[in-house]
């Protein structure tokens, strides 16, 4: 699979939209558009730690936004 089909995988996962992944993730936004839209490619380390804390921590557009409110 290419990073930046697997990068937007990882984003839909979440159900956030760009910004909010990226405030989410402190995650430039300009880099996670580079990434999604294949100008760069995000380090494989950084994909398998985004997906492993995704999938681990149930990361959801909800979960962000409770977290948030703490």
């Amino acid at each position: 699979m290419d990073k930046a089909k697997k990068v937007r995988e990882l984003r839909a996962l979440t159900g956030m939209n760009r910004k909010e992944f990226c405030e989410y993730f402190e995650i430039p936004y300009r880099t996670v558009s580079e990434w999604e839209l294949d100008g760069r490619h995000a380090p494989d380390y950084v994909i398998r730690l985004l997906e492993y804390y995704i999938r681990m921590e149930k990361v959801t557009k909800e979960s962000a936004a409770k977290a948030k409110k703490k």
